[in-house]
């Protein structure tokens, strides 16, 4: 960030939620960049910036898609860059109907399931190679039970597609998004977010003026774009802007997201989502053709993209997780695994919880009881019969009772168990940060009393279920009896001062490394993974992390010690994939592998020396020896079916997509939708809401009527530097607990005027689902906006609060409501409606 040229703060307040990080956007402003803050509130972050922008919390798209039909209107983009390394120029199916002809409706929709088919979003193509009968497998051992993976890849290329470089034919993608955007125009921005127009046209002259060949700029946010019922279409809208820009792959450029904790990453990666396997393999599904592990392999592997590799990296994670267990024969003990259904993400559990579905539960480091529509959630965990959760404190899920039963807690059945875990000083093992970087951290001290790690815990779980099903023969029981749990320390590597029954950390990490069946020895990159059983690998992107140099092995994720290798400090961590700090970096070169210029040289063609290099020694995202001039095989498997111009490696046509024939249900293009609960109508289309967004009618989450006038005001959450998420960890410390002791509401003096509130006193927010009580701060830093002519008031609240703790309060999340984006199922807690009233709640 400290190279960018502008850097726009939206969805996120950087300088007061990551302020360690913060220092690289102040090294840009330094360097002469401008700094510009869109966001409902004027922030810390909006002080240290050049720009302030207001806008109205839930309207992102309609700024960044305003933005995207200026970049297209005024000519703005970078054309090389776009008609090069994008599918601007790739021709779309004559069958696509855009939300332009179906007024907020993408052809392909079924109104009953209120699902798309994307039958008609797919490029046009040429034929497909001919296909091949199924040969056995062969030498290269790709097989499964005489199955050949390399012949079954093969048969399913598809043909190349078709392109129309002139961009002219109304059917290309680069038409298409010019038609689509055309109606989002400074005043319609305006009309919508309430951003004035001349502020939006000065955001767009700012990072129009500077991105190019000299010049690149980037956008950061953080979970104010994310928690939206379009969230993955908002961050898509900044995506376009990035690639017409030409501000991917390069120093300074992309789109940075600021994780709202600091394992996220990690945890996504190894991977605590429900529909996803470690190194983001797609979870066996009941419902999709995954009954083996041909099929399987069959439906997720694609072709044409280093997602090719699928075979090795599904085949090496089963050797890791069953060991000696994991055959040909057997397919590698795949039937072992679990298939799910459905939805099984937080909010539709707690549903199911709340209909007596779920009978148990275990929280580690999670909170529901102040989460999401959080009374629901705490009465739906009453339905359990028992509830175990290991945290530092005694947080307000272990309590749940304490609220939904008062002084009486025999009117509660759950049987809670609290188990006093470890903090991160008093554990070994590694962070991932939001820049893919893995570091490991050293444990300082033992945890106190009977506390232990988390680690510590599921492992004399799974040693105990393992004991328990050792005699079992039934097919449901074998992924219990022949998982690999072998992490016991070697007693010479533990200090005397330590727990000698702490399951070895480094050996976890191992596993999820990779390393070779019959030697034990760790591989050292991924390329060396295997679909035949000889490789075993936790978690394919993980693979290097450690590396057997000289015959020992090196901790990559460690710094290394007394070395500066400069600015992208490749020796810094260990970035997964590849220990490669930016990725799409064949980007930052031109089509011919020439820096876009000198002040931006990043990775670069050496013809001399026939290979890829970088200035600073980052991992090479791309093939190391694929020259620029490289055709496109058509017959190819991977990346072999890309060009030497085809940045993108990992989408199955080597470009950055402006439009997605797949991936996104809710649409190939990102479009503005009203959040599930607005004050106004969309006055893009007679479709107000995403019209695959989640959510759930059931007791207890009742909405709030769209458009209504019992709750006309928006509302917005947030965080504060002080507190940290719900608060379970901050509020129990008494001098965190004494610099923000009390929750708190924000509005404009207009609104405090109208409901005669002064700042200081008692206030109730209300919704459908419930209220909350908190002080007033009455402050300039919300102003009211002017949608459509109406004047529409904005308030904000921290969610920090609970009941627990050394400094307790109301529970933010008592007014948000079940509802959902539909591709990741994340709420929409940043875009509501409510009233609010002078006075106390209760």
């Amino acid at each position: 960030m400290q190279f960018s040229d502008w850097i726009v703060f939206m969805g996120s307040n950087m300088a007061e939620c990551h302020p360690v990080g913060f220092k690289w956007p102040m090294k840009a402003k330094a360097n002469g960049a401008t700094l510009i803050h869109v966001d409902p509130r004027f922030t810390r972050t909006s002080a240290m910036c050049d720009m302030y922008v207001p806008i109205r919390s839930g309207t992102d798209i309609v700024f960044l898609g305003g933005l995207v039909n200026y970049i297209l209107s005024e000519k703005k983009y970078f054309l090389e860059f776009m008609i090069n390394y994008t599918n601007a120029a790739t021709l779309i199916n004559a069958d696509f109907k855009d939300t332009e002809e179906g007024d907020g409706f993408f052809s392909g929709y079924d109104a009953k399931t209120r699902t798309y088919s994307n039958a008609t979003w797919q490029y046009q193509r040429g034929p497909a190679p001919a296909r091949v009968p199924e040969a056995p497998a062969g030498a290269q051992g790709q097989s499964v039970k005489g199955v050949n993976f390399a012949q079954l890849i093969a048969n399913r290329l598809p043909g190349v597609p078709k392109e129309d470089r002139s961009l002219q034919d109304p059917n290309t993608v680069f038409q298409i998004l010019k038609k689509h955007y055309a109606r989002y125009t400074p005043e319609m921005v305006e009309r919508i977010s309430g951003t004035p127009k001349e502020l939006f046209l000065k955001v767009a002259q700012v990072i129009t003026e500077n991105s190019g060949r000299d010049k690149t700029g980037v956008f950061t946010y953080a979970v104010g774009w994310t928690q939206h019922t379009t969230g993955v279409q908002l961050i898509r809208t900044a995506g376009l802007i990035q690639l017409l820009l030409g501000n991917v792959g390069r120093p300074g450029s992309g789109i940075k997201a600021l994780r709202g904790h600091a394992q996220v990453q990690g945890a996504t990666d190894i991977s605590t989502l429900y529909n996803a396997h470690p190194g983001y393999l797609n979870t066996p599904n009941a419902r999709r053709a995954h009954d083996t592990l041909r099929d399987y392999i069959l439906t997720e592997t694609q072709p044409t993209s280093f997602w090719s590799n699928t075979p090795a990296y599904v085949v090496s994670q089963l050797k890791a997780w069953f060991g000696e267990a994991a055959t040909a024969d057997n397919d590698y003990g795949y039937d072992w695994l679990p298939k799910i259904t459905g939805d099984h993400s937080h909010l539709p559990t707690f549903v199911e919880m709340s209909e007596g579905k779920i009978k148990g539960m275990i929280l580690t480091g999670q909170n529901p009881a102040t989460s999401i529509n959080s009374t629901f959630q705490r009465n739906a965990m009453r339905n359990l019969e028992w509830l175990v959760v290991l945290d530092l404190y005694e947080t307000e899920s272990a309590a749940f009772w304490k609220a939904v039963a008062g002084s009486d807690p025999a009117k509660v059945a759950t049987e809670v168990w609290f188990m006093p875990a470890a903090h991160i000083a008093e554990k070994d093992g590694t962070m991932t940060q939001t820049s893919r970087m893995i570091q490991w951290h050293d444990k300082a001290a033992d945890p106190p009393g009977q506390a232990r790690s988390d680690l510590y815990f599921w492992y004399a779980l799974g040693k105990k279920l393992k004991a328990r099903y050792a005699s079992s023969t039934a097919t449901k029981d074998l992924a219990i009896k022949h998982m690999t749990l072998d992490y016991d320390p070697d007693p010479a590597d533990v200090a005397e001062w330590k727990h000698k029954d702490e399951p070895s950390a480094l050996r976890i990490f191992k596993e999820i490394n990779g390393y070779e069946v019959a030697t034990g020895n760790v591989l050292n990159t991924f390329g060396a993974l295997t679909a035949d059983g000889k490789t075993a690998a936790g978690a394919w992107i993980y693979t290097g992390a450690l590396q057997l140099i000289d015959g020992k092995v090196v901790n990559r994720a460690r710094m290394t010690p007394g070395k500066n290798d400069g600015w992208v400090s490749p020796s810094w961590g260990w970035a997964w994939p590849g220990n490669r700090k930016q990725l799409y970096n064949r980007a930052s070169a031109d089509p011919d592998g020439n820096p876009w210029s000198e002040r931006k040289k990043y990775t670069y063609w050496d013809a001399t020396a026939k290979t890829w290099k970088n200035v600073g020694g980052d991992g090479i995202d791309f093939a190391p020896t694929k020259a620029p001039g490289a055709a496109a095989n058509p017959t190819g498997i991977g990346i072999a079916f890309h060009s030497g111009r085809d940045p993108f490696i990992l989408k199955t046509d080597g470009k950055g997509w402006l439009f997605a024939p797949v991936g996104t249900v809710d649409g190939p293009i990102p479009t503005h939708y009203e959040p599930w609960e607005s004050p106004v109508k969309n006055l893009l289309y007679k479709q107000d809401r995403n019209p695959v967004a989640k959510f759930w009618d059931v007791t207890g989450n009742k909405y709030n009527e769209f458009g209504g006038v019992q709750f006309p005001h928006v509302i917005t959450t947030y965080r504060l530097t002080e507190h940290h998420l719900s608060g379970a960890m901050t509020r129990w410390l008494p001098w965190l607990a004494e610099l923000m002791p009390d929750l708190f509401v924000e509005m404009p003096p207009e609104l405090a005027d109208e409901k005669g509130i002064a700042n200081g006193d008692f206030v109730t927010v209300t919704t459908e689902r419930g209220s909350t009580e908190a002080r007033a701060l009455v402050t300039r830093r919300l102003r009211p906006l002017t949608v459509d002519g109406k004047r529409v008031y904005q308030i904000g609240m921290p969610w920090h609060w609970g009941y627990m703790g050394i400094a307790t309060g109301d529970v933010a999340n008592n007014m948000t409501s079940l509802v959902a984006d539909p591709n990741v199922t994340i709420h929409e807690a940043k875009a509501f409606t409510a009233d609010i009233r002078k006075g106390r709640a209760r």
